[in-house]
């Protein structure tokens, strides 16, 4: 199939090729076009805040102009913009992106609180200090915010992906956080480990609804952190069986999951047995999107 190319007017202002941009993404039925638009250009243009707005009365700069013009093509043909520039903010810092990993959520921020509110709460080891391990880390933002935020935390990650691995390794040496990767499935690169915190973002959209998710996401972000099975709970499970594999069960255990999955999430935590409270966190849009489980 032919590309759709998007050809900006020599000659033009950097707020006229705003307007050039934005206008052709919404033709092509892109999702907030002005948002795209403006987060591209300032990725081509090496420019943010008001740095941005101030240039805006400038000439764009032709040798800025192909760079540009393949972006704002890629973005109209799906591409996620934050594949395209390569970086997404979690919790204040930037993190590198990939086709390997999945791009951070904001609501995903709202379970690293949860985590640090409640992982505060527990009495901590001898050394002063918790173990904790994220499982299915990804680009590794949860884990690398987590060894930010508790400088007294031992932090440890996995994931099944060694590419997901390499990305989330990375933004660990870029900013300067302490966290062991491992490889492999699940709870298995921790067998034998007694963490007292396990947190996870695993994979929880039912395998029939993946077709019906906005393209961007469902063409571009890696299906292994999507698909949870048939009704989007099988990696809950699989942890939840894993359990045995660890030397003693976490005494805190956080959950991100989908919509309508809190309660079912939050029953398997029940029938696990191993924790006294079971507390549900709704993100901003008020849906239950985190459960967590706590032994003091």
């Amino acid at each position: 199939m032919k590309r759709t190319i998007f050809e900006l007017t020599p000659k033009r202002s950097i707020r006229e090729a705003f307007v050039e941009a934005s206008s052709f993404l919404d033709r092509m039925r892109v999702m907030e076009p002005q948002r795209n638009a403006q987060l591209l250009l300032e990725h081509v243009l090496g420019l943010s805040g008001t740095s941005y707005y101030m240039a805006l009365t400038d000439p764009f700069p032709e040798g800025r102009r192909l760079a540009l013009e393949e972006a704002i093509t890629r973005k109209a043909e799906g591409v996620p913009a934050q594949y395209i520039i390569g970086e997404q903010e979690f919790y204040g810092r930037p993190f590198d992106v990939t086709p390997a990993v999945l791009i951070p959520r904001p609501e995903t921020e709202l379970l690293v609180e949860a985590v640090l509110k409640y992982g505060q709460e527990l009495t901590p080891r001898p050394d002063g200090g918790l173990k904790v391990v994220d499982i299915g880390t990804g680009s590794g933002a949860i884990a690398i915010t987590l060894a930010l935020q508790s400088k007294g935390w031992d932090v440890f990650a996995s994931d099944i992906s060694p590419d997901a691995l390499e990305v989330a390794a990375r933004n660990a040496q870029q900013l300067s956080a302490r966290v062991e990767f491992r490889q492999g499935n699940l709870l298995e690169p921790f067998a034998g480990m007694g963490p007292d915190i396990l947190v996870s973002n695993p994979p929880y959209i039912p395998a029939e609804d993946i077709e019906e998710l906005q393209p961007e996401v469902r063409d571009y972000e890696p299906r292994t952190a999507l698909d949870g099975g048939p009704d989007g709970l099988n990696p809950y499970r699989i942890m939840m069986a894993q359990l045995p594999l660890l030397s003693a069960p976490p005494r805190l255990i956080a959950f991100e999951l989908g919509m309508g999955q809190a309660g079912d999430v939050a029953e398997l935590l029940r029938k696990a047995g191993h924790w006294e409270e079971i507390v549900t966190v709704p993100d901003l849009a008020g849906i239950d999107r985190h459960v967590l489980g706590i032994f003091r």
